[in-house]
């Protein structure tokens, strides 16, 4: 009687579905019937097609649900030990737990990585929004950059790496040479770096109080040359570096569409690829904010440099700035530099750029990533690094805030601390 019972159960479900599609049957052979002269058939066609689908129907019902009996049906392998079955039943069961267990944790990851490609899309649509209303202020306005834009729509909007901005002045036309003799390709090279390895490096700048006078023409006449300056709307000014970097980060992601936005002082001396490896590892991470993080003290007595005229915002006196990247170098994903463009003209400035750029981030789910590849000091240290096989990204004099008298002595970093020309050909990213 035990051994029957299974088979009932299967019988009992059978039953229910072959009384489901009874009745499905003879409903469709009812609507037929009624609506059948309404869509055009014959009274007499619909009749006998009443008759014949309920036949039918009926019929096949029948013949489709006759089913023997339980106590008819065969039982195959009926001399089988009964001692036998838990011991199949139990190894079954192991097996269907071990590949759900594989299925789960496949799942998880699957889960994980469609999360990050998720966020990713996000913040490339809010990039594509970004560039379009940027491109429309550029147009309406006549800014500067408008013929940058128009360059890059023409030939599309193709992915980068990283983009590299290196904050200039007018002054420092001895720091820009220095700088494309050493570090930075030129000419062909540059045009090389762009198209195989996507990373693009321009000197950003934007113009004096009195637009057209002697130092933007200056600046010009160099770029004409060198064809290796990003111009931006902005006054420029030691006091309006704040501005200067939110301008930077706005146009450079309508600009180009890359990975990173990178921002260097000119008396900085950079390793590409070594920076390159450090930030194409953490491409599919995103809202990235990567630097020399440090917290430095709130000056709040007037004339010392570094004065900050909001201290009062900070607290009590001698209280310390919250963590934020140091403001030689730093990188940040498109996204965040995204959230600057769409926001730029609501974003509060500091008085140095550095404490800005860390004060836009409050309040957000970002990623602080500390990394001290990309503040190594000048040699010694640099070359102690490069020999030890940990080769720095960023070297430069703690106490000038850049390589003390950097358009003679980043020479002499360049020849004992860079990774050599053929590191960054040979890379991959």
């Amino acid at each position: 009687m035990m051994q029957q019972q299974p088979m009932r159960l299967l019988l009992s479900w059978d039953f229910f579905f072959m009384n489901c599609e009874f009745i499905g049957c003879h409903i469709g052979t009812f609507f037929f019937c009624q609506f059948g002269p309404i869509t055009g058939y014959g009274s007499s066609y619909a009749e006998s097609r009443c008759i014949c689908s309920f036949v039918l129907s009926s019929t096949g019902f029948r013949v489709m649900w006759t089913l023997p009996e339980a106590s008819e049906i065969a039982r195959p392998n009926a001399n089988v030990e009964e001692s036998n079955m838990p011991v199949a039943a139990e190894c079954g069961s192991k097996k269907i737990q071990e590949k759900q267990d594989y299925r789960d944790i496949l799942q998880v990851q699957d889960a994980h990585h469609d999360v990050q490609s998720l966020d990713k899309t996000i913040a490339s649509l809010e990039t594509e929004l970004s560039a379009a209303r940027s491109l429309q202020e550029s147009l309406l306005n006549g800014s500067p950059v408008a013929e940058d834009f128009k360059v890059s729509e023409s030939i599309g909007r193709r992915k980068y790496l990283m983009v590299i901005g290196i904050n200039t002045a007018f002054s420092s036309r001895k720091r820009r040479d220095s700088i494309r003799y050493t570090w930075m390709p030129q000419g062909e090279k540059r045009k090389k770096l762009e198209e195989e390895k996507g990373i693009i490096i321009r000197f950003v700048i934007g113009h004096s109080a009195i637009s057209g006078g002697i130092v933007d023409r200056a600046i010009e006449a160099e770029d004409r040359k060198h064809g290796d300056f990003m111009r931006i709307d902005h006054v420029e000014g030691y006091l309006a570096l704040s501005g200067k970097t939110k301008t930077y980060f706005a146009t450079a992601v309508s600009l180009w569409d890359a990975d990173f936005y990178v921002k260097v002082d000119d008396d900085v001396h950079v390793n590409i690829a070594t920076l390159g490896q450090i930030l194409s590892r953490l491409a599919l991470k995103p809202r990235v904010y990567i630097g020399c993080m440090k917290s430095g003290p709130v000056l709040s007595e007037k004339g010392v440099r570094y004065y900050e005229p909001e201290h009062w915002k900070f607290g009590e006196s001698g209280n310390k700035y919250f963590r934020h990247a140091t403001g030689q170098l730093y990188a940040i994903s498109k996204d965040l530099a995204t959230y600057i463009s769409i926001n730029k003209h609501i974003l509060h400035k500091y008085i140095n750029e550095d404490v800005s750029l860390g004060s836009w981030f409050i309040g957000l789910d970002v990623e602080h990533i500390d990394d001290k590849r990309l503040c190594c000091g000048t040699p010694p240290d640099c070359e102690w690094k490069a020999q030890a096989g940990n080769i720095c990204a960023a070297s430069f004099d703690w106490r000038c805030s850049g390589i003390c008298n950097s358009e003679g002595r980043i020479w002499e970093v360049h020849n004992k601390c860079a990774e050599g020309e053929k590191a960054l050909w040979n890379a991959t990213f």
